[in-house]
């Protein structure tokens, strides 16, 4: 089947038939504004080398694709693929998907902990990126299936986005959804990496959150939106809570700076 007739078939499907409430709270992938198109990517690469950032500052293409076949070779084949998401993929996961469940992947924790200089951040201010980071308890989100036939147009695609500079440890892991437990794609800490600020304490994390602004907006207004979309689906996270409360008192201060 092709792509775009695949697109027609999920299309007759509800993607939201278990969680009606999100209908209007995600952006079709059509107006994603992190959907990764190569002109997408040829901009970001301009930006990195006005910051006067070499050809090295991303993975390369050939690396990046080594990634997603090495992990994905048998759903490469036409089959369905479930995606883990708990940060901006809750909202703006930029992708065709067939359906969405909630779904809990135990033994983990949300935490801002990986450097950013582009997206919500410079090399003067960086701010921080949401991660997944080993916890107790358990990670709530979303998991997203996409159909077999776009698995591997919209995987490329996510790829550019996820691992543009391999901050993520990518693997395969059962999420548990009201459904059924499901394998999902889940992009972890990789805590090898130069920008992975092990251990950071929380209000050295909210003064980052609370300066930091890039290309795509500043980094409070991610941390608000994402404790939006958890609100309404009633997901509750305490560290992020209090992490939320101090950058808004940080914020009439760094203002007037």
């Amino acid at each position: 089947m092709r792509p775009d007739a695949a697109r027609m078939d999920t299309r007759t499907e509800d993607p939201y038939r278990h969680l009606p409430q999100l209908r209007d709270r995600i952006a079709p992938a059509e107006r994603s504004a992190l959907r990764v198109t190569q002109e997408l990517l040829a901009q970001w690469d301009q930006r990195a080398a006005e910051q006067g950032r070499g050809t090295d500052w991303r993975l390369s293409d050939a690396q990046r694709e080594a990634s997603r076949r090495a992990l994905l070779g048998p759903w490469l084949q036409g089959r369905d693929l479930w995606i883990y998401g708990y940060g901006s993929l809750m909202w703006d996961p930029g992708f065709h998907f067939a359906e969405v469940r909630l779904a809990d992947l135990p033994g983990h924790c949300r935490r801002f902990s990986h450097r950013t200089h582009m997206g919500r951040g410079t090399l003067e201010c960086p701010g921080l990126m949401l991660t997944l980071e080993p916890g107790s308890g358990c990670c709530t989100g979303l998991a997203f299936r996409v159909a077999g036939a776009l698995v591997d147009e919209e995987t490329t695609l996510l790829w550019r986005r996820e691992m543009l500079r391999g901050i993520y440890a990518p693997g395969l892991r059962a999420v548990h959804t009201p459904q059924g437990t499901v394998t999902a794609v889940v992009f972890a800490a990789n805590p090898a990496h130069e920008d992975y600020l092990q251990g950071l304490p929380l209000p050295q994390a909210a003064e980052m959150i609370a300066r930091a602004e890039g290309v795509i907006g500043s980094n409070r207004d991610y941390l608000e939106q994402l404790l939006w979309q958890l609100d309404h689906l009633g997901i509750a996270d305490e560290h992020l809570r209090e992490l939320a409360d101090c950058v808004r008192r940080l914020a009439p201060a760094v203002a007037a700076r």
